[in-house]
């Protein structure tokens, strides 16, 4: 039964994630802390923060953790198979209709609206981990790993993999 699961919680948002990882975090978040239960949103944020750290797509590494977490070798293959054949399924399919209907006003605004959907779905997203983040750690250590990671992307220019990779180190050190 784990194994129909995992493939369940990673289908859905492979099927239904239009947009790649980014689409698919708020999915991928619904079922494996609200609907499965399987990590907490802590857990989910740094499962987050380790795959975004690490080269490839984020949905298949956190597929092949998670689904590895849960039930071992195959729990990883199942889940990563779950989120790459829809996708590659859906794309073929779609990009067919797509490239013949590539002109159409239609199309280009279903493309306007879905842009805006996805930028919401993060930002609930990016909410749901400060409130977590403020509960757990207090509103100072929340608003320095802020201050910190905004200093260092914006004004030092700072790749993100190495800022997620010193607040997850910061983490380990003062919080952990």
């Amino acid at each position: 039964m784990i194994y129909w699961e995992i493939f369940i919680a990673f289908f859905i948002p492979g099927i239904i994630g239009y947009g790649g990882g980014p689409a698919s975090i708020p999915l991928v978040q619904n079922e494996v802390v609200d609907r499965f239960g399987w990590l907490t949103i802590p857990e989910f944020g740094e499962v987050l923060a380790i795959g975004n750290a690490l080269p490839g797509p984020i949905a298949t590494k956190m597929a092949g953790y998670i689904g590895y977490d849960q039930a071992g070798v195959l729990g990883a293959i199942v889940g990563i198979f779950a989120t790459v054949a829809p996708s590659l399924i859906l794309m073929i399919i779609l990009l067919s209709i797509l490239y013949k209907f590539k002109n159409s006003p239609k199309v280009k605004r279903m493309t306007m609206f879905i842009r805006p959907t996805i930028g919401v779905l993060l930002g609930l997203l990016t909410f749901q981990f400060f409130f977590q983040s403020y509960e757990n750690e207090g509103v100072w250590q929340t608003l320095l790993l802020i201050g910190l990671s905004w200093l260092l992307l914006v004004k030092f220019k700072v790749h993100p993999a190495f800022v997620i990779m010193a607040a997850l180190g910061y983490g380990a050190l003062f919080l952990g």
